[in-house]
This record gives structure tokens, C-alpha cells and sequence, in this order.
């Protein structure tokens, strides 16, 4: 019987057991951690966009201005050595020379290349030669040909026949005529007066400064002579009796004194003249220079052979030389050629053999 009722006792502590448990409150379980992910990403927001700017405002149009017009260069106003007032609207840029040493000019101051036409004895520089050719000197000129060619500056000397130059400006053309220079300043001026009238003023400054350098360089080496020989120039020697020369106030004069001699046809009354075998024989000249040899031919032998030529001290000492006479009687800037040439012959002493 005790032993029944402890297992009754038992039993229904189980029971009562069972049933609190099914009333308890379960305990909440840990979640199982994942793996770690991404934050969620927003969604992209738009770019922020500029605040509304004002519609540009329009550069105020500046009021139209004329464009800028070139002042016309003046005329060239300019009195030339017939004392005529010439005027050029402007440079002149299509050029007839008559004569060589305008031709000289022009190259040397680099306005050769407005040149259309030359006289028959502009022959210095080689690039004048394809220049065509309108007669002068001691000839008529071709008139038909300068006028084909449409010049706006006839260029004239010295040497140029008044009536030529009339004829020219009877045809309407406009006629220069260059003075003749005596001294190398005049030259000098000479060279810019063609600068103006074909405008080429900077290359003509530039020309006279070497020009000068190098008189000044002759001058300077002839400073202490005191030997100044006695020359004679022939020009022309066809009548061996009565020879051609060069007086005083012309270049070959006053070359000759500044290269260091002095002029046997000093003696004449004008410019050019004849010197007869009596007056040479009186004088007696140290040298003679023969400026026909380039034109005639004329030789140091032929003048030995000469009727009493043979007395005389130059052709004794064998000093009598051919000179080329276009640099001594051209007035154009070989003037200065010449001055060398003549010191070097005149005192080899100073300059060598």
C-alpha cells in the first residue's frame, strides 16, 4: 500500500511538473549573424545645378570708325642744274639715264633696278648693258623708243645737248638735269639728290659714308709727303703737238691734287685745252698719265716715239702709265676709285708698289 502511494506521489509531481514548464515563457534565441553587406546605397541624387545666371549682356557695338588713311607722300620739289624747279608726285620708278655717270648713280644707290633705259655709253656696271639702249652723247636720241617705254623721270647731265633736253620735254616728259659737281662734296650731293627723286635716301647716306671713309683714308696716309710730283693727263693725244688735257675745276685737277701731284694743265685759262710740245718740254713732267688708253690704244711706246717727247722726264723714267679715264671723268661715285688709283701711281712710297 506505502508503496503505491509513492508512486501515485511521484507521478503526479511529474505531472504538475510537465504543466508548469508548458506555462513558463519561452527565452528568445540569438539570430545566427550574417555576413557583414553594403550599407544600402541612396538612391543618386542629381548633380546640383548652377543657380540661373543672367542672359549675357551684349558688348555695346563701338560706333564705326573710318578705317585709317596713308597721308599721300608729298611731291618732290627740286631745282635742278638748269635752274628749273623739277616736281615728281612720287619717286620715280621708271628711269631713262643719258648719260654714264647718272648710270653709275642710280646702281650705286640701288635704284639700277627702276632703270628701263640707258645711253649708248653707260657701259659701268655689266647689268646696265641689258638695258635698252636710246642712242645720246653726240647722237640723236631714239625718241620713239623713250617714249614706248613710259618714263616718269628722264635723267640728265651736264654733257646732255640743251636741245635734247627741250625735245624731250616738247614730248611731255619730265626732264632732270644733274649739275656738274666740281668738288667730291658736290658729288656727294649729287647722290642724294637722285636718292630723292627715286627714293632711295637711306642707300645714298650709307654709300657716302664708306665714300668718304675712304678719302679719308688716302688723306690721311698722304698727310706727310713732302714730294708732290708734276702730272700730265692726256686726254687726247691724236695731234702729238697740241695734246688734249684737263684744266683747272675739273676732277681730274682736283683728283690729282688729292692724291698728292700737281696738275701740269693747271696752266690753261678753262676747264679743257690743248698744251702745245713747248709748254710740256718747259714744265717737264714727272709722270704722264695717258687716259686715252683705254680709247685710242694709245701706249707708253707710242708716246717714246713721239718728235721730241723722248726729252721729257717722265718718259726717261719710264713713268708713263695707262689710266682708265672713266674713273677720273664720270662724276659719279668710281671718282673715289680714281683718288686711289692715282695716289697709288702718284706715291708708291706711301701705298706699295
Amino acid at each position: 500500500m506505502r508503496k503505491n502511494t509513492t508512486l501515485i506521489l511521484i507521478t503526479a509531481f511529474l505531472a504538475i511538473a510537465a504543466l508548469l514548464a508548458a506555462c513558463a515563457t519561452p527565452q528568445p534565441t540569438a539570430a545566427p549573424t550574417a555576413e557583414p553587406t553594403t550599407a544600402p546605397t541612396l538612391p543618386p541624387t542629381a548633380e546640383p545645378t548652377q543657380a540661373p545666371t543672367a542672359p549675357p549682356t551684349a558688348e555695346p557695338t563701338p560706333e564705326p570708325t573710318a578705317e585709317p588713311t596713308e597721308e599721300p607722300l608729298p611731291a618732290i620739289s627740286l631745282v635742278d642744274g638748269l635752274g628749273r624747279e623739277i616736281t615728281l608726285e612720287a619717286p620715280a620708278q621708271r628711269i631713262v639715264s643719258l648719260a654714264p655717270s647718272n648710270t653709275e648713280i642710280l646702281f650705286a644707290i640701288g635704284a639700277g633696278q627702276q632703270m628701263v633705259a640707258r645711253d649708248s655709253f653707260s657701259d659701268f656696271p655689266a647689268d646696265a648693258l641689258e638695258l635698252a639702249d636710246i642712242g645720246g652723247g653726240f647722237d640723236e636720241l631714239d625718241t620713239e623708243t623713250i617714249l614706248s617705254l613710259d618714263p616718269d623721270l628722264v635723267l640728265a647731265a651736264d654733257i646732255t645737248a640743251p636741245e635734247q633736253i627741250q625735245a624731250l620735254e616738247d614730248l611731255g616728259l619730265t626732264v632732270y638735269a644733274l649739275p656738274n659737281p666740281i668738288t667730291l662734296n658736290d658729288m656727294y650731293e649729287n647722290l642724294r639728290t637722285v636718292a630723292l627723286l627715286t627714293g632711295r635716301e637711306a642707300e645714298a647716306e650709307a654709300l657716302i659714308a664708306e665714300l668718304q671713309a675712304r678719302v679719308a683714308a688716302v688723306e690721311e696716309k698722304l698727310a706727310g709727303i713732302e714730294d708732290r710730283p708734276l702730272v700730265f693727263y692726256e686726254l687726247d693725244g691724236t695731234d702729238p703737238n697740241a695734246p688734249w688735257t684737263s684744266g683747272p675745276g675739273t676732277f681730274i685737277d682736283t683728283l690729282i691734287t688729292l692724291a698728292g701731284g700737281e696738275n701740269v694743265g693747271a696752266v690753261l685759262d678753262g676747264p679743257w685745252g690743248q698744251l702745245s710740245i713747248e709748254e710740256l718740254l718747259t714744265q717737264n713732267p714727272d709722270i704722264i698719265l695717258l687716259g686715252d688708253a683705254m680709247w685710242a690704244g694709245i701706249t707708253a711706246e707710242d708716246v717714246a716715239a713721239r718728235p721730241g717727247w723722248d726729252a721729257l722726264a717722265a718718259v726717261q723714267n719710264a713713268a708713263v702709265y695707262p689710266f682708265d679715264d672713266n674713273l677720273v671723268s664720270r662724276p659719279g661715285p668710281r671718282l673715289v676709285d680714281g683718288l686711289e688709283a692715282l695716289a697709288q701711281l702718284l706715291h708708291p712710297e706711301v701705298f706699295g708698289e
